[in-house]
């Protein structure tokens, strides 16, 4: 669907009578934007109310703290005074915390992306003072930027009321887009049939020289992986089997994961998975410490387990947060704003940490890649192992590990006096997914150690994010806390505090669980399906009944897992959304991955 090529502005002069209301936002990624001349006012019902008095458009801008492009467009465009300027002068300027309104963004992002062909963030949206979506892009360089918001206002000033009726028709045509991929009418599969489908699918877009799926960004897709690992005994074959342990190998050894301090990064941007995008999340970190404790056994491979392990010690280690929980996110970017500088080493940093001899060894265990010829530093990636420098060396392995544990002590201490900014705020959902998680290793071979961080969680969650009968999405660094829920928080949370009431450790949690569940259905879903919130700040605003899975698992296969297991009315309620679902989750099973595992293995 085509919307048309308009974009943005004139020149300065800013309006009167506002302030940038976001200094004191308990939001880091906000509070970033609490100084800039642009007059940015937090997503609300205001928000409207002012647009329709003043007949202004709303520009809104969507990020997050860890993203690297949202800090470069904050320094290049939003500090800029004559930037400002427009859009003070020409609209109402809104910033949104992407993880602190996943239902908007998500609305937005679909509209991005159905009109101009790709998305991502930072998001930047035109709308009209009621609300309809009108056109949108990501990053944009300063004179870029500037003529889009002169292009804008020209067209919103010459043809406004066209442009309203274009945007109530376009906002028309992606909900009747919408109701026909949900309509959308096959022959309808059975649950092998499905299962086959899936495989032959995923396989269709595996790399089979390099792992994981497509050919450009490389991203975990663990919802599909995970998939893929639960049906591949029964669906697969060699090639599917051999695909996983090859995409696993290469997430595990090469630049997606930090070889030198734990945890991985969200997403390399080459396929190769050599150069990370160097934020890490805490869902990343929970969702492939749950892949990998997955497909230790299938694979026959006990190394993933201890991938999990180290991947977990490293979010306890590094993630924990002030109040019992784990914080969202590290930064992209360093306290120098340069991407990756946290992380990377020139060969002269090196030389100044270690001597000549642990030199020698650490170009070895960790490789660090055209290291002479960076002038901006490289990442260490794994390279020869313990057990290969113990005999080259002709020393013990138990004297290799104990040099090679004192390098790594001498280079974190090192990395450790840069500075790197990090998201405080605590989530509920990303929070659950750990938790989940914990409950998993708890359950395997060497585990054990994590049943009091396990219980710690959990107790932070249920005191701290459960008040008084209501969610709240997170939590700041003092206890405070803010945010409404959505859908997801409730998946996810319900998810943690089952795997940990199973793992039986908490009947308590999995009372609250249940509860959880109960009320997620009552809150978000009706008629036409699930609601990502319970509550539609922007007209056409999506439900579905077959949610399609992002970075994270779909956050109502999750309820209906969960449904079906609990039993009851809600497995009866959960059988007949699953039932509703089928026709969209067989048209397209790949990117509906977690509906297409749980309608395999519980058939209707």
């Amino acid at each position: 669907m085509k919307i048309w090529p308009f974009l943005l502005l004139l020149f300065w002069s800013a309006a009167q009578g506002f302030e940038n209301q976001l200094a004191d936002s308990p939001s880091p990624y906000l509070a970033m934007h609490g100084h800039d001349p642009v007059q940015w006012r937090p997503w609300s019902q205001a928000v409207l109310d002012e647009a329709r008095r003043s007949g202004k458009p709303i520009f809104l801008s969507s990020g997050y703290f860890s993203c690297h492009w949202c800090h470069v467009m904050h320094r290049e465009s939003y500090t800029n005074p004559e930037i400002a300027a427009l859009l003070n002068r020409w609209f109402i300027p809104v910033k949104i915390d992407r993880e602190l309104d996943p239902a908007l963004d998500e609305h937005l992002i679909d509209f991005v992306q159905r009109t101009s062909g790709r998305a991502g963030w930072p998001l930047n949206v035109f709308l009209t003072p009621e609300g309809y979506p009108l056109a949108g892009f990501t990053y944009a360089p300063p004179g870029r930027f500037k003529t889009i918001l002169e292009r804008f206002h020209r067209l919103w000033n010459e043809r406004r009321d066209q442009v309203t009726r274009l945007a109530r028709e376009a906002l028309a045509a992606l909900e009747q887009a919408r109701r026909e991929e949900a309509g959308a009418k096959e022959k309808p599969l059975t649950a092998d049939e499905l299962g086959r489908r899936f495989v032959e699918r995923a396989m269709a877009l595996a790399d089979t020289l390099d792992g994981g799926f497509g050919q450009q960004n490389r991203f975990p897709m663990q919802p599909q992986l995970a998939t893929l690992l639960k049906l591949q005994k029964a669906y697969g074959n060699d090639d599917s089997r051999d695909f996983l342990d090859l995409t696993l190998t290469q997430m595990a050894t090469l630049g997606l994961r930090d070889h030198l301090g734990g945890g991985f990064f969200r997403y390399t941007v080459d396929p190769q998975w050599h150069r990370p995008h160097y934020e890490k999340m805490l869902y990343t970190q929970a969702l492939l410490a749950l892949l990998y404790l997955q497909a230790a056994e299938p694979l026959h491979n006990p190394a993933w387990r201890q991938v999990a392990f180290d991947t977990l010690d490293f979010t306890l280690r590094e993630m924990a947060g002030r109040n019992g929980g784990y914080v969202a996110s590290f930064s992209a970017v360093d306290d120098q704003d340069r991407e990756g500088g946290y992380y990377l080493w020139t060969d002269k940093q090196l030389k100044a940490v270690l001597s000549p001899g642990e030199y020698r060894l650490a170009l070895r265990h960790w490789r660090f890649p055209d290291l002479e010829k960076s002038e901006d530093g490289v990442l260490p990636l794994q390279g020869e192992s313990a057990a290969t420098l113990a005999k080259a060396e002709g020393v013990s392995l138990e004297t290799m590990r104990a040099r090679l544990a004192a390098i790594r002590a001498k280079l974190l201490e090192a990395r450790s006096r840069r500075g790197l900014p990090v998201d405080h705020k605590q989530l509920a959902g990303w929070n659950g997914l750990l938790l989940a998680a914990l409950a998993k290793a708890v359950q395997m071979p060497g585990g054990e150690r994590y049943a009091k961080p396990a219980a710690r969680l959990a107790n932070y969650l249920v005191t701290r994010h459960w008040r008084k009968g209501k969610l709240l999405r997170a939590v700041d660094a003092q206890g405070r806390g803010y945010g409404q829920a959505a859908l997801e928080d409730y998946a996810y949370l319900a998810w943690g505090l089952a795997a940990w009431s199973e793992a039986g450790r908490d009947a308590a949690a999995g009372r609250l669980a249940n509860k959880l569940i109960d009320q997620a259905w009552r809150r978000f879903h009706d008629q036409r399906g699930w609601h990502s919130s319970d509550s539609a700040p922007l007209p056409g605003m999506p439900a579905q009944e077959a949610q399609s899975d992002g970075a994270l698992p779909a956050p109502a296969a999750v309820l209906l897992r969960l449904s079906l297991a609990q039993g009851g009315a809600p497995a009866e309620k959960a059988r007949r959304s699953l039932s509703k679902a089928w026709p969209v989750v067989q048209k397209n099973p790949f990117w509906h991955a977690s509906l297409t595992a749980l309608l395999v293995k519980s058939p209707l």
